[in-house]
């Protein structure tokens, strides 16, 4: 671990290799588990206003759930998250044949909202933990991403470069500049 401003951030994610392979895994992360995509309260407050502008690209399943569950809820650990659909699928996810897409970052692709997705579904496999005085940055290992793990390997990108754009998006581009020094140093150590 080390700290990086008010980020307490884990060398998994300079040393572990990740590259999404939807070709392997149909976006299964979209499906599977026990909870929703973790939201922040910023984010519940987005998701209520762009949802009639999402709703269009969502399944119907989707919008029931939204629709009884509202845009989203507090799951049982009391943290904010996506509603699902059944207690399985994210009510946002849409299938282009048999893969998992998000609805969301679909209106977003199509300049309907300015919103790609939640912060947590970019950042994935980084998860974040926000205590009171810093935000902890830790590698999340899901067996059903071992694809992903492989193609990383494969063409030897770091977690923290496949996620750039969302580490960006969520601590600023000198932050993330900082984090690829600490990467270069870390590197000639090994």
């Amino acid at each position: 671990m080390f700290q990086l401003g008010k980020t307490i951030v884990s060398e998994e994610i300079l040393e572990k290799e990740f590259v999404c392979n939807l070709t392997a895994c149909h976006g299964a992360c979209c499906i599977d588990g026990d909870a929703g995509a973790p939201l922040s309260k910023e984010e519940t407050q987005i998701l209520e206003e762009i949802y009639p502008k999402v709703k269009p690209f969502l399944r119907k399943e989707g919008i029931e759930a939204i629709e009884a569950q509202g845009a989203w809820v507090k799951g049982e650990d009391g943290d904010f998250e996506t509603p699902l659909i059944d207690g399985k699928d994210c009510a946002y996810v849409i299938f282009d044949g048999k893969t998992a897409l998000c609805g969301i970052e679909q209106a977003y692709n199509q300049g309907i909202v300015t919103w790609k997705k939640p912060v947590s579904c970019h950042l994935y496999p980084i998860r974040i933990k926000e205590f009171s005085d810093f935000s902890a940055v830790n590698y999340h290992k899901w067996d059903i991403c071992s694809p992903a793990c492989s193609l990383g390997k494969e063409l030897e990108v770091p977690v923290y470069k496949f996620v750039k754009e969302a580490l960006v998006r969520k601590f600023g581009q000198e932050w993330y500049q900082e984090l690829e020094k600490v990467s270069q140093e870390y590197q000639k150590g090994r």
